[in-house]
């Protein structure tokens, strides 16, 4: 891998001159994480990472930044590496090479070849600590790099689909070591998904289009906690809302929300704008494709690009062009075209900056804390998917509240003893 010369830190980084903006932009984020800012403070006296290597594949964000940082100054040894081909801030990744010295493999863009060849980078850290967004890097430890998992201790996972992929391997008896799941803490999805997922999947939509929502239908495919956050905003900026679901209980919560509920395939009829958040793969399928009317425009916000059935959708066409950075159009021998987003990976992050660090603060906080919970407590924890602890996830909550000046009641003794207790009632 190359050296850059001015710091001698090994990486693969775009252009090392782009570091000014991408400190600039890491101390703007930092100014919205009171909470991490305050582990990181609290790391810096305790050193609870001392010795321990940290192989991180996140997307390389100025609100990621932070939490290397913090990593590194709780004695961690980091190096990172992208978690998706498009999400890099590659003047971010400048400035964690030149100015706080933590090896970074990651360029926005990159080709398949090189996002794996950054991924094994990650890996040859050799770390006692993964972190992952996705499951991508531990698949790389569980599968071709086998020999590197071995002083592994644990890890954490940021994702829902990352989640849903360690869990299979947990079942089938293949994880090596265990991971808490930072994604099923309360506030990491009630929040980063919701909020988060929702406000900036729409900013890349209108980033990439410049479309106005107001009187569009906009179709969301999957009412999880990110398709939740997408349908409540869009239908904020006046999108016409439409749900599709496989879970019926979810399709029930969407319709009791207000929204209006159909299949996939009644959907793609009248959609204008679609957007899959599900972390499945062809929920948007050939059939789809050949109901759509002319201009739809196809996005996806799950962690994959494989939600979109992109394949078929080139096989179908007669052409295809860019129409704008992140457009490609589409065009079919009826006259009817197509619009597809950033190459259906995360809009939110390729035409966009992902979450606002506001939200990222609290996601970043559960990952600091279940890492130095890993060290704490690996000995003692078999190869399966934790939960983050309570106690951790409502120390979090605390803290984002105090950082923001809300005060709220605590329980009395007295309250405490009744809901404990079964004797009292009417």
């Amino acid at each position: 891998m190359p050296t850059d010369t001015q710091t001698q830190v090994a990486c693969d980084i775009k252009d090392i001159s782009l570091a000014d903006l991408g400190k600039r932009r890491t101390e703007w984020a930092a100014q919205s994480m009171p909470v991490l800012q305050t582990i990181r403070k609290q790391f810096i006296k305790n050193q609870p990472l001392a010795g321990k290597r940290v192989s991180a594949c996140l997307h390389v964000t100025s609100e990621t930044a932070n939490l290397m940082i913090a990593l590194r100054d709780g004695g961690a040894s980091v190096v990172l590496c992208a978690s998706n081909p498009l999400s890099t801030q590659d003047d971010v990744a400048a400035t964690l090479v030149r100015d706080y010295g933590i090896p970074v493999y990651a360029i926005k863009g990159e080709n398949n070849d090189v996002y794996y060849k950054h991924l094994t980078a990650a890996a040859e850290h050799a770390p006692h600590i993964t972190m992952d967004d996705g499951a991508d890097l531990v698949s790389l430890l569980h599968s071709k790099r086998q020999d590197l998992a071995a002083n592994i201790i644990g890890g954490t996972e940021e994702t829902t689909t990352g989640v849903i992929r360690l869990r299979a391997m947990a079942k089938e008896g293949v994880l090596k070591y265990p991971i808490v799941a930072v994604n099923d803490a309360l506030t990491k999805h009630l929040f980063d998904n919701r909020y988060g997922t929702g406000q900036s999947t729409l900013d890349g939509i209108i980033r990439a289009t410049n479309i106005l929502l107001a009187g569009l239908n906009l179709v969301v495919a999957g009412y999880g906690w990110c398709g939740r956050g997408v349908a409540m905003r869009a239908r904020g900026l006046g999108a016409n809302v439409i749900v599709t679901e496989v879970d019926p209980t979810k399709a029930i919560e969407a319709v009791m929300d207000g929204y209006r509920v159909m299949s996939m395939a009644e959907a793609a009829v009248i959609g204008d704008i679609f957007v899959t958040v599900t972390g499945n793969k062809h929920v948007i399928a050939r059939d789809h494709f050949e109901r759509m009317k002319s201009g739809a425009i196809l996005c996806n916000s799950g962690h994959f690009n494989v939600e979109i059935d992109l394949e078929a959708l080139g096989r179908m066409c007669s052409s295809h062009r860019q129409t704008r950075e992140f457009v490609e159009e589409y065009s079919f021998r009826d006259g009817r075209r197509l619009n597809v987003l950033a190459d259906g990976r995360l809009i939110n992050l390729s035409a966009a900056e992902g979450h606002p660090a506001s939200v990222m603060d609290m996601s970043f906080a559960n990952q600091a804390l279940s890492a130095e919970y890993m060290v704490k407590n690996h000995s003692q924890l078999e190869n399966r998917v934790y939960a983050v602890p309570e106690d951790l996830d409502k120390q979090v909550a605390r803290m984002k509240l105090e950082s923001m000046g809300v005060k709220i009641d605590r329980l009395s003794a007295e309250q405490e003893h009744y809901l404990a207790s079964w004797s009292e009632g009417t």
